[in-house]
């Protein structure tokens, strides 16, 4: 069985109807898509399980505060996985809840 994941990052220059791309393989079925705000990353993630998606893993530019309102967002319907860096270095070392 193929598990149907996401993952969204984050980036204040992302367009997320541009900034998308699809990989399917035999295990998994991984959807990317960049937002440039956390408004916008709660929006794609309701969309994503509304599409079916049981995982969604989100970058490192999400702080505390923006995993909170996208495992908030969802309501329990996928799991939610974090890749962590407290100070990000592709936003001069703040966490992307000074940022977004």
């Amino acid at each position: 069985m193929t598990t149907k994941a996401a993952f969204i990052y984050i980036a204040p220059e992302n367009d997320l109807n541009v900034h998308r791309a699809y990989i399917n393989s035999p295990v998994v079925s991984l959807t990317v898509v960049g937002v440039k705000t956390y408004e916008e990353a709660e929006t794609v993630a309701k969309q994503l399980v509304a599409e079916g998606i049981e995982t969604i893993e989100l970058c490192a530019g999400f702080g505390n505060d923006g995993v909170a309102r996208i495992t908030k967002a969802i309501g329990g319907k996928a799991l939610i996985g974090v890749v962590r860096f407290d100070l990000h270095p592709a936003f001069n070392h703040l966490s992307g809840d000074k940022v977004f």
